[in-house]
């Protein structure tokens, strides 16, 4: 209790005074946490206007790395449920991912996670690869949103509207939890990667252009997992 609390405050001992430290940097993290939550979701309120009802978010995970999918997601978001803590999957622990994956998936209106392999982004671009990605990922909904807001890039040939935010999965919490089960499923695939060609370390960088990944690739050469088109990986083909 508060009482408590104020009674330790007063204690002149080291450890005592440790411990109440840690209690209220803690406390100021779960406020800092439930302050956001409600300003993420503040944010997706202000996109429905007059009878509008239902808000998708669209993320992706992998542009970035070297090789494996890239990989989008959308989702419809329950108005009734608390996803307390739910952020840009990037400021989340493994274990809270995972944690808010299984919820959102639980709980979610609709959601789709859409894969897009490393020979179909050689073959498109992967900027190209990502939105389409992010389209089938809104087409295969099972029920189509009033709007989707969209991380930083504009889709076309939508049957509904769209926006584009800029740092969205900092801001929206559609986003957000669209950026949890991208980031997520695609971790889940460069596990499964690593088993199949343990020697480039997937499971630890996910495919990004690591030290040790580039001292793997210039070792052993490609493998059919890494993007061709991508320049750091051309230099690595034997």
């Amino acid at each position: 209790t508060n009482e408590q609390i104020k009674e330790l405050k007063q204690d002149e001992r080291l450890g005592v005074k440790k411990l109440i430290k840690q209690y209220e940097n803690k406390l100021e993290k779960e406020r800092i946490k439930r302050q956001t939550y409600r300003t993420m979701k503040e944010f997706d309120k202000k996109f429905l206007h007059h009878d509008m009802k239902w808000i998708a978010g669209v993320d992706e995970a992998g542009r970035g790395p070297l090789a494996g999918p890239v990989v989008a997601a959308a989702v419809i978001l329950p108005k009734d449920v608390d996803f307390n803590g739910l952020t840009d999957s990037k400021q989340l622990t493994e274990l809270e991912r995972n944690m808010y994956y299984e919820q959102i998936k639980k709980n979610a209106i609709a959601y789709h996670i859409e894969i897009i392999s490393a020979e179909e982004i050689d073959r498109l671009n992967i900027l190209e690869a990502t939105k389409l990605a992010m389209t089938n990922a809104l087409l295969q909904l099972e029920k189509y949103p009033d709007i989707a807001l969209i991380d930083a890039v504009q889709l076309t040939d939508l049957p509904f509207q769209q926006a584009a935010i800029i740092k969205g999965d900092d801001k929206s919490l559609s986003i957000a939890a669209a950026s949890v089960l991208a980031k997520v499923t695609r971790d889940k695939w460069m596990e499964k990667y690593d088993e199949l060609y343990p020697q480039y370390g997937f499971k630890k960088h996910k495919g990004y252009g690591t030290k040790e990944h580039m001292d793997a690739m210039k070792r052993y050469g490609v493998c059919p997992i890494h993007r061709t088109s991508f320049r750091p990986v051309q230099l690595c083909m034997k």
